[in-house]
């Protein structure tokens, strides 16, 4: 073999070996995808996250790894999920709050960590009612009973949240500075903790997701005195709503899933296909029936026209609440 040929054949080779990785990197997944989850188990995030990532597992005949990362109300894993390589394979489950973290690091003077822009909206899972209860120790029997003791007795209760600014937070500051009450906060990591909190008596107030909270209903152990949603809850038709109440609030829980900022436009749309199937299939809907919560399924278009209307709901929660520090 001359030179010429050697070359030639060499470079052809090269090219070809040079083609492959790029082909392998088109098989999007590969290996396993890490949804991660910014707050402790037992909260909205988990009991919807954990369903859906065992769906989605044989979908995309990968492992799907459920990764908790608390802390901050939410905001510790949303910043790990921003700062990811944003290749597809770390992605991330959250909650309305995470609409009004800029507008929190604003009112304290801070610089944003991250902003909405940092991330791709894949798909919205959930969205379902929030539920005021309180626990099996309370005597209240209603909204009416619980108002009149806070008025008499300002900041005797204790509510608890999972965190400052958090989606558990908002509407109870809502629903304070709407029926004029005050109540100590307590907050914790996430929506887990927070309903430990409440069933141990460190605090007696809770506003959670139905999800979070059907369970230790269904057991006696909460009592749901009103819903924050415009009509009933179909899982609770016999709890009004603060609407009918009397209280002009109204808050929802989401559960959404995003990517980092630049994730190619093959895996969004992979994955929001994988992700349509799951929210439309009768078992996911069932499984969140179960629970409390319903199925809010909007596809990728649609979830980030309502995250924008969302988003200037939550930051104008977040400033109508002001400048708080526990």
């Amino acid at each position: 073999m001359d030179r010429r040929h050697f070359v030639a054949g060499t470079a052809a080779a090269a090219a070809a070996l040079a083609v492959r990785p790029t082909f392998a990197q088109d098989a999007y997944p590969s290996r396993a995808i890490t949804i991660i989850n910014p707050f402790p188990p037992g909260g909205a995030v988990d009991v919807v996250g954990r369903p859906f990532a065992a769906a989605l597992e044989p979908l995309v005949k990968q492992p799907v790894v459920v990764e908790t990362k608390a802390g901050a109300a939410g905001q510790v894993g949303a910043q790990v999920a921003a700062n990811a390589k944003p290749d597809g394979y770390t992605l991330l489950a959250h909650l309305p709050s995470m609409s009004g973290f800029e507008a929190v690091d604003k009112l304290f003077g801070r610089t944003p960590k991250f902003t909405r822009a940092d991330f791709i909206p894949i798909a919205r899972l959930t969205e379902g009612p929030m539920v005021l209860v309180v626990n099996d120790q309370q005597p209240y029997k209603d909204i009416k009973e619980l108002v009149d003791d806070c008025k008499k007795n300002p900041d005797k209760l204790i509510f608890s949240s999972s965190g400052l600014y958090g989606a558990l937070h908002l509407p109870a500051a809502l629903f304070m500075k709407a029926a004029g009450i005050k109540m100590r906060h307590l907050p914790t990591n996430g929506g887990g903790p927070a309903l430990t909190a409440i069933l141990g008596n460190n605090s007696q107030v809770l506003v959670s997701s139905i999800a979070a909270a059907s369970t230790q209903m269904k057991a006696g152990k909460l009592r749901a005195l009103a819903c924050f949603s415009p009509k009933r809850a179909t899982s609770l038709p016999n709890v009004p709503t603060l609407k009918e109440l009397g209280y002009d609030v109204e808050f929802s829980i989401w559960v959404g899933l995003f990517a980092p900022k630049g994730t190619p436009a093959a895996v969004i749309a992979k994955l929001g296909a994988e992700t349509k199937k799951i929210a439309t299939s009768d078992q996911f809907k069932t499984m969140m029936t179960n629970l409390g919560d319903e199925v809010g399924y909007l596809d990728q278009a649609a979830f980030a026209k309502f995250w924008d209307k969302d988003a200037k709901q939550v930051e104008a929660a977040v400033q109508s609440i002001g400048l708080v520090q526990g």
